[in-house]
């Protein structure tokens, strides 16, 4: 049954009571790039295989209806970082999807970042990968609440050389030289170009030293460990060459897999299993145009880009021995922006009362007292809302495949209509049979859309070409 419509907008649903009696957890955060719903074999795949993550799942919890806030880069880092719709913070723009090395914007000052939520709580804050919320000194972790950063600023195709093969070729066929992407530590460029066939390596080094560093003492800490890949271009080390059923794409997922076991071995290994909080998700679906170079939605209609299930709809796992239920299957809904609240309340503080909060309280569903309090999920294309789930029901406004050919923008009355529980493939349109279902959720479109005030758009601003 469909909740009330007020109870369905997050930012002025009634929070559960405070579970006070949680303990105080440090967090590590792990965001891979361009990840598929169906590409862990926790999740269903036949021939990538995920031990370590599949160790996470039957050790924690598992959900299946977990959302980002955006399915492209950019505005679903924006959307983590600050618990709130990138159209809130201007990190989002129909044009411009992403920002460039050329873009001049970022993530506006004026936001509070999860990790400043949680310094100001006492935590140790350390960011690790790719960063994408603003290339330029004054956008890049160090000033959005991080005491160090350590990766690229934004994605690993950009910069590419004039030198390099043009087309697909450079990214199919890539080499290192071919992408002038920069290595930071904090804010000093360290590298360039990026030798990208070690970075998940070193990603994983860094941070378990982060990890063993902010161990000892009572300040605990927040690692933010965002993987560059599997984004195009893929790259791995010469450990895993070869090693996956799937090919280069399985080589670069296993390698992943690998650095959530360094990570979470190293938190056992140190004997603070009990006293973390690891989380695994992605930040957007699968880029399907690079073929076998891409991942998997699985049952999931399209990928990266789209406002479809398999652009939005991403894997997560939850693991906090003694605390979190261990092999979980978590059928509640859950997005990336709940991220700061959950955190931020579990931390022993309150989340910002200064601004609108699209993100909700998972403490229940987390830690098993009771349901989800999600029941609506809002999916942008850029600065359009595209599409409203409300309970296990989706009516798409507005269509469009993401890349390649038939990129028509498609307005839809009555609005399409699946529900995403029966048919998470969205085959079937439910439009004609319940018209009572689309009103309620064209009523929760309109009260959403009154809650989004105009801010700068942070995407538009380029540097002038020559």
């Amino acid at each position: 049954m469909i909740a009330p419509l007020l109870a369905a907008l997050p930012m002025l649903a009634t929070a559960p009571p405070p579970l006070d009696d949680a303990p105080r957890p440090n967090l590590v955060v792990i965001f891979t790039d361009d990840l598929g719903y169906g590409d862990l074999s926790c999740y269903g795949n036949p021939t990538i295989a995920t031990p370590h993550l599949d160790r996470m799942a039957a050790e924690g919890q598992r959900w299946t209806q977990f959302y980002v806030g955006a399915s492209v880069c950019t505005p679903s880092r924006a959307a983590l970082m600050t618990g709130r719709l990138p159209i809130r913070s201007g990190m989002c723009n129909t044009r411009h999807r992403v920002l460039f090395p050329d873009s001049t914007g970022g993530l506006p000052a004026s936001e509070t970042t999860l990790a400043e939520a949680l310094r100001d709580l006492g935590y140790a804050t350390g960011a690790v990968g790719k960063w994408h919320l603003g290339h330029r000194p004054e956008y890049l972790p160090t000033n959005h609440g991080f005491d160090s950063y350590y990766g690229i600023p934004y994605s690993n195709d950009m910069d590419r050389l004039p030198s390099a093969p043009s087309g697909r070729v450079a990214i199919t066929e890539p080499q290192i030289e071919y992408f002038n992407v920069p290595l930071l530590r904090d804010t000093e460029i360290i590298e360039r170009p990026t030798d990208q066939r070690t970075l998940t390596r070193r990603y994983t080094e860094q941070s378990v030293r982060f990890i063993r560093d902010h161990t000892e003492g009572d300040q605990p800490f927040f690692l933010y460990l965002a993987h560059s890949m599997p984004h195009v271009p893929l790259f791995r080390s010469q450990q895993f060459e070869d090693v996956s059923l799937r090919g280069l794409y399985g080589d670069v997922v296993e390698e992943i897999d690998w650095s959530v076991g360094q990570i979470l071995d190293a938190i056992r290994g140190l004997g603070i299993a009990e006293q973390t909080l690891v989380v695994f998700t992605s930040d957007n679906g699968p880029w399907l145009t690079y073929d076998q170079q891409g991942g998997s939605a699985g049952l999931l209609r399209n990928g990266k880009g789209s406002t479809w299930e398999g652009g939005m709809r991403e894997p997560f796992l939850a693991w906090w021995p003694g605390t979190v239920p261990a092999g979980q299957v978590v059928p509640d809904l859950g997005t990336t922006m709940d991220l700061l609240p959950t955190a931020v309340l579990l931390a022993g503080g309150e989340p910002p009362s200064d601004r609108i909060l699209d993100g909700v309280d998972l403490r229940p569903a987390l830690l098993d007292t009771g349901p989800s309090p999600r029941d609506s999920v809002f999916y942008y294309r850029g600065t359009e809302l595209y599409a409203v789930r409300l309970g296990p029901y989706k009516a798409h406004f507005i269509t469009q495949e993401p890349y390649g050919q038939n990129t028509n923008r498609i307005e839809h009355d009555p609005p399409l209509l699946f529900h995403l529980e029966h048919d998470p493939s969205e085959r079937f349109d439910l439009s004609a049979d319940h018209p009572e279902v689309l009103a309620r959720i064209r009523r929760l479109a309109d009260a959403h859309r009154a809650t989004v005030e105009p801010v700068p758009n942070q995407l538009e601003t380029r540097i002038p070409a020559d």
